[in-house]
């Protein structure tokens, strides 16, 4: 409600003027602190300086009072101008009186510091000396609100052992003038300096924020034709800096997701077609001729087949979808990779048979996996598929699951036709398959579905293959420290890439 009733105040709110509002801010408590403690260590010098040029001048004063028969008398040399103008300064402000108060001497240039000859005052502070033994200290302030700094002490006639109160002062009016010259001086400072600092701050925080605005123009800037519009760094590595490259990634992976994604639905609508172009010109043909029972009956069992086809392409490609999209449901625990491998090599034993293979499964020892049971058995479905469906009639396909240091190493190989050098690095790549006049043996899927799962529980599939002579894939996966079971039924594999 009060933003709404004061929309102007929203300059007030943004970055910049805090962060320029916050320096401003410190700078000032800095600069009051700094008058604050500047004027009381000012002061504190002063009294010390005044005390002390006292204290010198109490001793001078002292120096020149001569007693003889129990009375003093001034011992100054008239005739030497420097002595001379040392006891005028010293006359200015002094007290001599005797040990009961009576006074012998004053000088005071104003009428109202007469009060230093006051009896009770001379000898309360007589008392005071002489339990203390340091002279007394006070301030007055004459007719005119000029202040008096005063020191009082004791001095002593040696021939008679008389006790007498000497008191000397100076006028205080340059300390405070100085001290009021440095109030007046910081107060006419103290708002310029702000001034300016908030100048300087308000420049300071629009540059430091220009990084901030470069991010945003770009955010306002990305499109679907220009996700991976990167910012250019300015080189500080600071914060800054790293929000940037923030950017820059999160700018990156939306590319690579936007492409992924659009890839992902070309080739879709590419695979898609063929089946249903071949549904439809079936079911047109039978249409337009077919004229007998058996001719409508195959047509429709060959749009059967194509519909069949469609349908794991498309269970496929929901799977493939979830597994790239980090959706793909995972419920890992520790469970026995030879006890798994073992229990597929013996369901891939007849299809093996049937292409007249020996398949063999050669680990002894249990080796314990963490992962999710379901996913990596479509891991080994899919691999030991694709062995068999590319190695020819009197061939063989080995299974093996071993340790190998702090992973668990899978490994599937055969004696096949191979894969061609330059296609080995696109096997894993989604609808890829190998040229083959069999159009049967996969979708260009499988592979790609078995990289992503082998990902997800952060391990790494390899393969090496020849021209002929078979190719072996090797899969590392975490290894793990406990027995866990965990049966979940194994998806239909699909061909090789």
């Amino acid at each position: 409600m009060f933003r709404e009733r004061f929309p102007q105040l929203k300059f007030f709110r943004t970055l910049r003027v805090r962060l320029a509002g916050i320096f401003l801010l410190l700078l000032a408590v800095v600069l009051a602190v700094v008058g604050v403690v500047g004027t009381a260590t000012e002061k504190t010098v002063l009294e010390n300086q005044s005390n002390q040029i006292l204290a010198d001048e109490l001793g001078a004063l002292k120096g020149y009072i001569r007693f003889e028969g129990g009375k003093p008398y001034w011992f100054v040399d008239r005739g030497d101008p420097e002595e001379n103008a040392a006891y005028a300064q010293l006359d200015d402000v002094f007290v001599l009186a005797n040990e009961l108060g009576e006074l012998d001497a004053l000088s005071a240039i104003d009428p109202s510091l007469s009060q230093l000859g006051d009896r009770q005052t001379i000898l309360k502070e007589l008392a005071q000396v002489e339990k203390t033994h340091e002279p007394v200290v006070k301030t007055l302030f004459s007719s005119d609100q000029v202040p008096y700094q005063i020191i009082s002490s004791a001095l002593i006639d040696k021939a008679t052992g008389g006790r007498w109160y000497v008191a000397e002062g100076r006028s205080l009016a340059d300390d405070f003038a100085i001290t009021q010259r440095f109030r007046r001086n910081f107060l006419i400072f103290l708002p310029a300096a702000l001034l300016a600092c908030a100048v300087v701050s308000w420049y300071s925080a629009g540059r430091a924020l220009r990084a901030l605005q470069a991010v945003d123009s770009a955010a306002q800037k990305v499109t679907g034709s220009n996700l991976g519009l990167q910012i250019q760094r300015r080189g500080a590595d600071d914060e800054l800096d790293r929000l940037i490259d923030s950017f820059n990634q999160m700018s990156s992976r939306l590319k690579a997701s936007f492409d992924q994604t659009r890839q992902f639905s070309t080739d879709v609508s590419h695979e898609l077609r063929t089946p249903l172009t071949a549904i439809q010109g079936q079911l047109e043909v039978a249409l337009l001729t077919g004229r007998t029972k058996e001719q409508l009956q195959e047509a429709i069992e060959n749009a059967l087949q194509d519909v069949e086809r469609l349908a794991n392409l498309v269970r496929a490609l929901l799977l493939l979808s979830q597994s790239e999209s980090g959706q793909l449901p995972m419920n890992k625990n520790v469970l026995d990779l030879r006890e798994l491998v073992g229990d597929l090599v013996d369901q891939f034993q007849i299809p093996a048979e049937a292409c007249n293979l020996t398949l063999t499964h050669t680990t002894e020892e249990q080796v314990w996996c963490e992962a999710d049971r379901t996913q990596i058995e479509r891991v080994v479905t899919n691999l030991l598929s694709n062995a068999i469906k590319y190695t020819p009639g009197g061939g063989w396909v080995k299974a093996c699951a071993e340790l190998a240091g702090s992973n668990v190493r899978l490994i599937v190989e055969d004696s096949g036709v191979g894969i061609p050098a330059d296609h080995v690095a696109h096997i894993f790549d989604r609808f890829y398959r190998v040229p083959d006049p069999n159009p049967e043996k996969g979708l260009g899927l499988g592979l790609s579905f078995v990289a992503t799962i082998v990902r997800a529980h952060g391990g790494s599939i390899q393969v090496e293959s020849e021209i002929g002579k078979g190719s072996r894939f090797e899969v590392l996966l975490p290894v793990g420290t406990a027995p866990g079971v965990h049966e979940t039924p194994v998806l239909q594999s699909e061909g090789r890439g």
